[in-house]
């Protein structure tokens, strides 16, 4: 193998494809990048066994062939390099030489046939939507997913295509988000499936901010995302995502608007004197008016105020004000629409995209310096 290739495209390559490779690889091959020269291109591939990605550069090829080497020192090495172009060879089966103006290095590798082969989805349905319109999608409902839950299903976000709408949902059991989007399909498709939480990430990354169409293709325990000269593809989660849905409230009690940065200002502000163990702020509402307040009995007690279109009796709930920061970012818009029904139920905030958030409120016991501060919020019913 002999290809000649822009040190700019191939440190930009491997940066986006090196989070793919396993820091702890169960054999040594998943710690490789695969590199084949042919037609024109050199083809990079990466692989922990569940996430997958390929991505290619135009390049001169000399020779066609392949070698897989360290992925993480020959990102350190082509980073370090100054000179625009980059020879890359392999004369044997497991070295490559780099060659840079008068710098040559040798990196041992190993054999190509090691490397294990990605999946081919090319035959399964597939679907196409914007790229800023699914990184939005999956940005807006990865942050609630769980990490590392027994609940092994929550650990990820179920994608639901019914017709030609998507609609994706995260949740870790004490706050849920909920997206929903039109794709373009060939036939209208049916479809229930759970995207692993590394890949989603990886998704968000690979995506960029443009109305350039992205094709998605879907097999039963598989997913592929094909971007540009990029394509990630993932296992699937196996299982029964919980029948979360059921916590949405279907109507709400008492609606109103509530100015978003403002909120989150105060958040944080109030969110100093939350104890460790509960993280509960109490919300008091009254008309005109929405009352913040913590107490800690180590750090002591903050009170803030802020005004709201809310009309009615005095209604108190708690929330977790971390968990209320998350949702707020990841809104849109000056103001954001509350519903609650009362302090027990979950509250529902929505802005004028199709995104939804549920949150699970806390107890107000936790809020009040008189009451242990140990009981633990209220989670969505899995």
């Amino acid at each position: 193998m002999k290809a000649v290739v822009s040190k700019a495209d191939l440190v930009a390559m491997i940066g986006k494809i090196q989070s793919v490779v396993s820091s702890k690889p169960a054999i040594p091959i998943l710690a490789n990048i695969l590199i084949e020269a042919k037609d024109d291109h050199v083809i990079l591939s990466a692989t922990d066994l569940t996430v997958s990605m390929r991505c290619y550069i135009e390049a001169k090829v000399i020779e066609e062939g392949a070698i897989s080497l360290p992925g993480k020192k020959l990102f350190q090495l082509i980073r370090e390099l100054t000179s625009p172009q980059i020879k890359i060879s392999a004369t044997s089966g497991d070295t490559a030489e780099i060659t840079t103006g008068t710098s040559v290095f040798k990196i041992n590798g190993l054999n190509k046939n090691e490397f294990p082969a990605l999946p081919d989805l090319s035959g399964a349905p597939q679907l196409s939507l914007p790229s800023v319109t699914l990184k939005e999608m999956l940005s807006k409902t990865a942050f609630s997913a769980a990490r590392e839950d027994t609940r092994y299903m929550l650990n990820g976000i179920k994608l639901s295509i019914a017709g030609r709408l998507a609609a994706f949902i995260g949740t870790d059991g004490k706050r849920l988000a909920k997206c929903s989007t039109t794709c373009e399909t060939e036939t209208p498709l049916q479809s229930v499936l759970v995207l692993p939480l590394k890949a989603v990430e990886e998704m968000i990354k690979l995506l960029d901010d443009s109305e350039t169409h992205v094709k998605i293709a879907l097999s039963p325990d598989k997913i592929s995302l094909e971007s540009g000269s990029q394509t990630l593809i993932a296992k699937l989660l196996s299982g029964q995502f919980p029948d979360v849905e059921k916590v949405i409230p279907a109507q709400t009690v008492h609606q109103f608007s509530i100015h978003r940065e403002e909120l989150m200002s105060l958040l944080r502000q109030i969110s100093l004197f939350t104890s460790d163990n509960s993280h509960s702020v109490r919300f008091a509402f009254e008309t005109g008016q929405l009352h913040l307040s913590a107490t800690s009995q180590d750090i002591g007690e903050g009170r803030v105020s802020m005004p709201v279109d809310f009309a009615g009796p005095r209604f108190e709930i708690a929330f977790n004000p971390y968990y209320m920061l998350d949702i707020l970012r990841h809104s849109k818009d000056e103001t954001v629409k509350f519903g609650l029904n009362d302090s027990h139920n979950p509250g529902l905030i929505t802005d004028s995209s199709q995104a939804l958030f549920v949150i699970m409120p806390m107890r107000l016991s936790e809020t009040s310096p008189t009451k242990p501060e140990h009981a633990p919020a209220q989670t969505v019913s899995v």
